[in-house]
């Protein structure tokens, strides 16, 4: 009897103490309606835009990993994700990252892929914009892994030399979706400070 009134005793206090429905709905409903995720580079900060939807990285390799929610027509989300301490040098990563594509008919992959010098902070940065058929991996470094065709994608990819380590940053998806989170990706890349 003892310890049926304990257990009850400890399960009201635990109902008690929990928030209730609405209140956890408002939290979420808040936390979505938040202010971004700060994301810190070496201690160069920058806030990402509140519709970014952060995600636990799906492996070892990732820093830190986002979901764009898809846009229109669109049958899939977009994916950014953040690569610290992967070298390889700006020019190896580029061109790595162009083999990813196969450009539209009639064109050449240098024709749908633009690269740019841009400044993180204070520091240089590469930048590509690349469009086609994404050649998706989803187990780059296994060699029986088969690439799966993904037409009209589109990537932006920064091969960044951060204080004390190296990032890449790449947002992949669907053309539509990423083109409708291209102007806020370039705002946060531009507020690092």
């Amino acid at each position: 009897m003892q310890r049926l009134f304990g257990f009850l005793l400890l399960a009201f206090m635990a109902a008690a103490c929990s928030p209730s429905a609405s209140e956890s709905n408002a939290a979420d409903s808040a936390k979505d309606k938040g202010k971004g995720v700060v994301v810190d580079l070496d201690g160069i900060k920058s806030t990402t835009p509140s519709d970014w939807k952060e995600e636990a990285p799906s492996n070892r390799m990732r820093f830190m990993q986002f979901r764009l929610p898809k846009k229109g027509d669109d049958r899939e989300d977009a994916e950014l994700v953040i690569f610290k301490g992967l070298g390889g040098g700006s020019k190896a990563n580029i061109e790595r990252w162009k083999k990813q594509f196969l450009p539209p008919k009639d064109k050449q992959i240098d024709d749908v892929a633009k690269v740019e010098e841009i400044k993180i902070g204070d520091r240089p940065a590469t930048y590509l914009d690349i469009y086609g058929t994404y050649l998706f991996n989803p187990q780059p470094f296994n060699p029986r892994s088969k690439p799966e065709e993904r037409p009209n994608y589109r990537m932006l990819a920064i091969y960044f030399d951060g204080p004390k380590d190296v990032y890449q940053i790449k947002l992949t998806g669907p053309a539509k979706t990423v083109e409708a989170y291209k102007k806020g990706f370039d705002e946060w890349v531009k507020n690092f400070k």
